[in-house]
């Protein structure tokens, strides 16, 4: 109550704002939802069994619609650090464009339709898993973690990386080591990604109090940390592979990324702290999204040629 009655300023008004489209369409973080829609399909499509197409349809319309609304409570909870923050003081909060009490109701309402459609119209599990995530990434991650230890992304990594099981469980109602496999590369890239990102904005995190890794325990220690988790999540990538759901062309391309990622959180470690390790970190940060994503991509691809050489009885 103390930091809603804090942040009572950033409201635009006690009634309802003039926010437009883009301003809601923000409030979903797009970038973040597009990557979580991703991984949820190839969950989806890595499972066995089949799902009715228009059920698939629902779930990854659910899981994008869940995604969004973690997003919406992760900007009402957090306005004021956002308003803290050069990255992110034009959200729509900070910037006055709306209320914090619409954000709060938008959230909450796409929260609850994601997870009773899913529910309803797939499965309870997957449902289940979706109302998991979202209280994760809220309650666990934004309201308890984020200000609370520089552990924050490694635990609250876990929210990201629920996509692809969710997708899983809503064709099979079940989980499995294969979802576990694909939620742990999430789970296990998400510090070195983040704390690459916290390196060149850290003075950002100094400013909001949060305790970012770098802010907390200092660049040497988190460019260690960055390369031992670089060290772990290298392997795990492989490991569809060698558990035999996905074939060689992406065991081959997992371990040619996987030395990638490995190389570049070596030059990361290695460089000085300082403004000589800035360059390097920002290299890092981009070339790990493009890590996990090309990785699902290639499965998704093998999955996709596999199951149309199974259609056409080849």
């Amino acid at each position: 109550m103390a930091l809603i009655e804090k942040n009572a300023n950033l409201d635009a008004s006690i009634g309802l704002s003039e926010a437009n489209a883009s301003d809601y369409i923000a409030l979903l973080k797009p970038r973040v939802m597009s990557l979580v829609v991703f991984t949820g399909f190839v969950g989806m499509m890595a499972a066995p069994g089949q799902i009715n197409p228009v059920l698939a349809a629902i779930a990854i319309l659910c899981i994008a619609v869940g995604a969004g609304a973690s997003g919406a409570l992760n900007m009402w909870y957090d306005a004021d650090i956002d308003a803290i923050m050069k990255r992110t003081s034009k959200r729509p909060i900070p910037a006055g464009r709306i209320s914090r009490g619409e954000v709060l109701t938008f959230g909450l309402l796409l929260s609850a339709f994601s997870v009773v459609t899913l529910g309803l119209f797939v499965n309870l599990l997957s449902a289940f898993l979706l109302a998991f995530t979202i209280f994760f990434y809220a309650v666990i991650y934004t309201m308890w973690l984020k200000r609370s230890t520089p552990q924050n992304i490694v635990i609250g990594g876990a929210a990201g990386a629920f996509p692809p099981m969710i997708g899983w469980a809503a064709v099979t109602n079940s989980v499995s080591m294969e979802s576990i496999v694909l939620f742990l590369i999430i789970f296990l890239w998400t510090p070195p990604h983040f704390w690459a990102l916290s390196l060149f904005m850290s003075d950002d995190y100094e400013k909001a109090k949060i305790p970012m890794m770098p802010n907390v325990a200092g660049a040497a220690s988190t460019k260690f940390q960055i390369f031992l988790y670089t060290l772990l999540v290298a392997p795990v990538g492989v490991l569809p592979w060698i558990m035999g759901f996905a074939g060689p062309a992406y065991g081959l391309f997992a371990i040619a990324m996987g030395g990638a990622f490995l190389a570049s959180a070596f030059t990361v470690w290695r460089a000085p702290v300082g403004d000589a390790m800035l360059r390097p970190a920002k290299k890092m940060f981009a070339f790990s999204i493009f890590y996990l994503f090309s990785l699902y991509a290639v499965l998704l691809g093998e999955i996709l040629v596999r199951k149309a050489f199974l259609v056409a009885g080849v």
